[in-house]
């Protein structure tokens, strides 16, 4: 049994901040070779629809439709897979849906306007998107969380049409894919999927609907796609990797901490997972948990190429500057397993999702604690938040004005466009002014 090669950093070494740069960097789309296929994909499908999606879903995914009608799996099928799951799977997946409903439910923003003292209205209207298109990975590497974590609050914002497109590789179908999208209302599902997919969400086919937005995960393809559309439709984000930052004050069970490291580095071999700790001792203890139980580990393989490309053990001087470590990372997931995190909320300014205590494991937060597991990677949560809500609605805003509003407001707007040289607008407010 070799020890596992983690990088092993100290927070106040000269270097440390050129190795932290190299560990973190993550260039999250695509080469050029990439950008070219992808484009030439969207193109096609963008001019040729129908039959362009059913070729690539010959070449790519080696299953061959007769007929466009093929492209849609029924609202049956997906009725079908939910009465065939297993009770305990079933319980499951509607008991995360129901938690996560919960949760989304006190994001929901409301329109509101107020009234000025002559009577001029002021306010937002918000309103939910039309239609929403949902990607979610297909095959042997598909996820039901993502149909809940984007169908759910895609619903509560009032979202009136939800389309998900899933790629079935050589007809082979998740059917707990398929359950969880009759479970959250998902309105139509196709068999598609990759760049194809997207381009068809995005620009429409005569089969599959233009929608508005696309959120949802994929591959560098899919990212890609996401990105070349953004415009013509919203996308959610383009997320890396998965992360996972552990700070630790070396009073939790050291195997819970290696296990928490190791799920997350289980997602792909690209993705981090990093622990921060004052207690130099007790980093040695988590790295000797990792090395012992890696080897109990289905996904071994992917773990150790994850921990030892892109992992990483800091030990820091103390919690104070444990915290400085959270807000230069940025990371998507950051448990505290520590005895007082409330104490350290208030200094935490960038973090996707964050677990608190020694027995808030993130894995929890993947499936059925409430909030959303889409979260932004790569250092974006800086600027970025969670998935939620506030994604499937937008605002207008509102206003009104009085006759009074109107003279008052008018004067002030003339004399600034005058000023800009726009005599149009000026123009347009005084012949509103009471004469």
């Amino acid at each position: 049994m070799s020890t596992l090669a983690i990088r092993r950093f100290d927070a106040n070494e000269a270097d440390f901040n050129t190795n932290m740069d190299q560990i973190l960097s993550w260039e999250s789309v695509s080469d050029d070779r990439v950008n070219q296929v992808v484009k030439e994909v969207v193109m096609d499908v963008r001019q040729r629809g129908n039959q362009a999606l059913m070729d690539y879903t010959a070449k790519f995914d080696q299953l061959t439709l007769t007929d466009s009608a093929e492209l849609e799996i029924s609202q049956a099928r997906l009725q079908q897979a939910l009465a065939n799951l297993p009770a305990e799977q079933r319980e499951a997946l509607e008991l995360s849906a129901k938690r996560v409903e919960a949760y989304h439910l006190r994001q929901k923003s409301d329109s509101w306007s107020y009234e000025e003292a002559d009577g001029t209205m002021l306010g937002q209207q918000v309103t939910p998107l039309d239609r929403v298109g949902l990607y979610v990975p297909g095959g042997k590497a598909a996820y039901p969380s993502s149909v809940v974590m984007n169908a759910v609050p895609a619903k509560v914002a009032g979202v009136k049409e939800l389309i998900m497109v899933v790629p079935t590789p050589r007809g082979e179908v998740n059917e707990l894919v398929l359950a969880a999208a009759a479970i959250c209302g998902v309105d139509r599902v196709f068999c598609v999927g990759g760049a194809q997919a997207v381009a068809a969400l995005a620009y429409g086919t005569e089969t599959i609907p233009a929608v508005d937005k696309i959120v949802g995960p994929g591959n560098i393809y899919v990212a890609t796609a996401k990105r070349m559309v953004f415009g013509t439709v919203g996308i959610d984000m383009i997320a890396g990797p998965s992360e996972i930052l552990v700070v630790c004050d070396g009073d939790t069970d050291p195997d819970w901490i290696a296990m928490d490291l190791f799920s997350q580095a289980e997602h792909d071999e690209d993705a981090q997972s990093i622990l921060v700790t004052p207690d130099a001792a007790f980093a040695d203890k988590v790295i000797e948990s990792m090395t012992r139980l890696l080897e109990t580990m289905p996904r071994k393989n992917i773990i150790r190429t994850a921990l030892e490309a892109r992992g990483a053990v800091i030990t820091v001087k103390d919690m104070e500057q444990a915290i400085e470590m959270i807000n230069l990372i940025a990371p998507e997931h950051l448990e505290l397993s520590v005895d007082d995190p409330k104490a350290m909320l208030p200094k935490i300014r960038h973090a996707g999702a964050i677990f608190m205590g020694r027995y808030t494991a993130e894995a929890l937060g993947d499936y059925c604690a409430g909030p959303n597991h889409v979260l932004p990677t790569s250092r974006t949560a800086r600027f970025s938040s969670p998935l939620g809500v506030y994604d499937f609605q937008k605002r207008s805003s509102l206003i009104m004005c009085s006759p009074e509003g109107a003279d008052t407001l008018g004067r002030t707007a003339a004399i600034l466009a005058d000023g800009e040289g726009l005599q149009a607008h000026a123009a347009s407010a005084r012949y509103r002014l009471r004469k």
